[in-house]
């Protein structure tokens, strides 16, 4: 036998292992590459639930993060508030403090 007449025998050899392979002993049944498929189907239909899930999780922690930081931001703003109006009332009071003194001290002048 030659090299070029093993070659072609081989090569025959391995066409009817993988035509063997790809027979379906039941019509019925689905073959190798049917079955490569719907796993394959079932795998990206997993990925996508699952990428789906940690979307929906991300926009929830998203919400959840802002509604706390606009919580925050409200309370700073009250106390910042709370703080202008007690400088302003203080202010208030010491310039009424500071009228009565000019006040009594004009009567004063009057009165020599």
């Amino acid at each position: 036998m030659t090299v070029h007449t093993m070659t072609r025998a081989a090569a025959a050899l391995m066409l009817l292992a993988l035509l063997g392979a790809c027979h379906k002993d039941d019509p019925g049944e689905a073959g190798p590459a049917e079955r490569a498929g719907r796993k394959l189907d079932q795998a990206t239909d997993k990925a996508g639930r699952q990428l789906t899930d940690a979307a929906h999780e991300a926009n929830q922690q998203i919400t959840d993060a802002a509604k706390e930081t606009s919580q925050k931001i409200d309370q700073a703003t009250n106390a910042a508030g709370d703080k202008l109006n007690q400088a302003t009332e203080t202010a208030g009071k010491k310039l009424e403090e500071a009228g009565e003194k000019m006040q009594a001290k004009a009567k004063e002048r009057e009165a020599k």
